[in-house]
């Protein structure tokens, strides 16, 4: 079977990478474009640890085929920093103890930034229902939902 050749923008750097048809955007990111920050949970887009942004919408990139981002705009962890500055989520992330064994972070970080970018001041219900999708097993919710509200905050300020 040919690859595809695909051409995207990767945190907002043109990229180029050969795939399989029925590779996924996961798979793509993680072993042909090398950005790794984005994890698999579970496959099957229940767990939420590989959300990502493509054209500013959150989505599993376990469930989305590589070959579908040609011309598109995807977002990641890695582009959510700003150089050697962490993004308010990921400080308060740290400051609240939001994370633990690292799976799911950078899908809860992805969502999280991607709330705040169109609700700038969520309620703790809002901020609930919008990482729904995103399991973690270790820390519970509490600790992730207070640091996204506090990110919130200081966002706003």
């Amino acid at each position: 079977m040919a690859k595809l050749h695909v051409e995207t923008s990767v945190n907002g750097e043109p990229t180029e990478f050969l795939c399989e048809p029925h590779t996924t955007l996961l798979d793509a990111l993680r072993n042909d474009i090398g950005l790794t920050g984005t994890k698999e949970g579970c496959a099957t887009g229940d767990c939420g640890a590989c959300s990502v942004t493509l054209n500013g919408r959150l989505v599993c990139s376990c469930l989305v085929l590589a070959a579908e981002v040609s011309g598109q705009e995807v977002g990641t962890v890695e582009g959510v920093a700003d150089a050697e500055t962490l993004h308010p989520v990921q400080q308060k992330l740290l400051e609240h103890a939001g994370l633990q064994c690292g799976i799911c972070t950078p899908g809860v970080v992805v969502a999280a930034k991607a709330l705040l970018e169109r609700d700038p001041n969520p309620s703790e219900r809002d901020v609930r229902f919008w990482l729904a999708g995103n399991l973690c097993r270790c820390t519970g919710y509490d600790k992730i939902i207070r640091a996204v509200l506090d990110a919130a905050t200081e966002m706003r300020a």
